[in-house]
């Protein structure tokens, strides 16, 4: 009967990590908290592909995303998607994007981005990304951006300022 439940418990703890794999994951950075970081899936050959993440800023004080790297791509920069006469554009925010006491900032299809610039492979469904956010104030905090396919039921983004 032992091996039974250990394989139980194996196959439980298998089907845990799955779940908490596919579902949200978040990260800490003094008082933000960095809510699952994800990324659409992009084929090979694609000059861009995108980043999302929400931000919670429980502290007292301003903070800003300032920038970001990671060793899969080229260069990270921060945009906000608009439309503007029926001509989308995704123009960068210089200075970063501000997160003010109290506030969540959702970087979101149709919203604010993290724009990956130069991917060196392929991101596919179940991949990692890894990426260091930069704040103004926090510091660095070393995330992974789940690559998996948009979520219908998306959150609604939350507005935010731009930085100075």
């Amino acid at each position: 009967m032992p091996k039974i439940t250990s394989i139980l418990f194996a196959f439980a703890l298998t089907l845990m990590l799955a779940a908490t794999d596919a579902g949200a994951h978040s990260y800490q950075a003094g008082a933000l908290t960095i809510g699952h970081p994800w990324a659409p899936p992009a084929p090979a050959g694609m000059p861009t592909a995108v980043g999302y993440l929400s931000v919670t800023n429980t502290g007292k004080a301003l903070d800003r995303l300032v920038g970001a790297t990671s060793p899969m791509v080229r260069r990270i920069e921060i945009r906000q998607s608009t439309t503007n006469e029926d001509v989308a554009s995704a123009p960068e925010i210089l200075g970063g994007l501000t997160i003010a006491p109290g506030q969540t900032v959702t970087l979101a299809p149709g919203a604010y981005q993290l724009t990956l610039i130069g991917p060196r492979q392929a991101f596919s469904p179940g991949d990692h990304i890894p990426a260091t956010l930069r704040f103004a104030h926090a510091g660095k905090v070393d995330v992974f951006f789940l690559v998996q396919a948009p979520s219908p039921t998306a959150a609604q983004p939350m507005p935010a300022m731009p930085g100075t």
